[in-house]
């Protein structure tokens, strides 16, 4: 199948969002870790290092430590990656150059380190979601993603904690575990934005009441429901497995709803990160 180009406005929402995404991550590097010595990981990590030792721009660093790292993005990942990825490491670096004269807003390393781990994850996440990187650990931590049981957020801290390890010797021992704290706090925020705010639950359900069951979850939830079949491997029965998609907030009135119906009935659910298409806009009930 032939690779459709995006339209105008993807690449204008994409590129938008990458600029935003690149712009926290200059504003929580400069306005909060970097200031106070609590620093990155990864590429970038090594960078805020060099400019320390050197008295040279980060932003510079920044730039030529992930050249290498474009390339490859764009050897085994794609041009469209690429591209993003180019895009997304400029504005990061123009911005901290720019952002490098403001003071930083509380000279607290445990608070920098908070909220400049929160604004770190947001921007990165914004960014790896919207198809692009800023840092050549996250692109390497992409393609293991595609190999290994591992979430992107989870292998860039595996790789941070070599980083932060020599950033001991550079800033103190004291640095390197604030720093431990921002990264813990980053890459739970890489994950939650890159899988979405939203909770939604998938939900099966196996009942010898299944119309019965599925017509109150559509009257009274207002969720669709799809009937699949199946069949018992122990009993050779046929069955209806009921299966519908529910928002975190709906899953008791969900569960309330089975148990009035069918005490006995099999129901398994579990967290879906993105739904799209379909009927899962949920219909007004009177």
């Amino acid at each position: 199948m032939d690779h459709q180009k995006l339209t105008i406005t993807k690449v204008l929402k994409r590129g938008t969002l990458i600029l935003l995404g690149a712009v926290l991550v200059a504003v929580g590097l400069e306005i909060f870790l970097v200031p106070n010595q609590v620093i990155d990981g990864g590429i970038v990590g090594i960078s805020i290092i060099l400019s320390h030792l050197t008295g040279l721009s980060l932003g510079a660093f920044l730039f030529v430590l992930n050249i290498p790292f474009f390339f490859l993005g764009y050897k085994q990942i794609g041009k469209t990656f690429a591209i993003s990825t180019l895009f997304g490491v400029i504005v990061m670096s123009v911005g901290t150059s720019l952002l490098h004269p403001v003071p930083p807003l509380t000279d607290d390393p445990l608070l920098a380190a908070v909220f400049g781990g929160i604004i770190l994850g947001i921007g990165i996440g914004i960014v790896i979601r919207y198809g692009g990187s800023l840092d050549g650990t996250e692109i390497l931590a992409i393609m293991f993603n595609k190999k290994l049981p591992f979430s992107v957020g989870q292998t860039v801290m595996f790789f941070n904690i070599f980083i932060l390890g020599s950033a001991g010797f550079v800033f103190g021992w004291d640095r390197a575990m604030y720093s431990l704290i921002a990264y813990f706090i980053a890459f739970k925020m890489i994950d939650t934005t890159i899988e979405g705010f939203d909770e939604t639950k998938s939900v099966w359900i196996i009942s010898d009441k299944p119309e019965k069951l599925g017509q109150c979850i559509l009257n009274r939830l207002g969720r669709g429901v799809t009937y699949l079949s199946g069949e018992g491997a122990y009993t050779g029965d046929d069955k209806k497995v009921i299966f519908c998609v529910v928002t975190r907030l709906e899953e008791a009135k969900l569960k309330s709803i089975v148990e009035e119906v069918d005490p006995e009935a099999f129901l398994a659910i579990g967290n879906i990160h993105e739904v799209r298409g379909g009927r899962f806009k949920k219909r007004d009930i009177h």
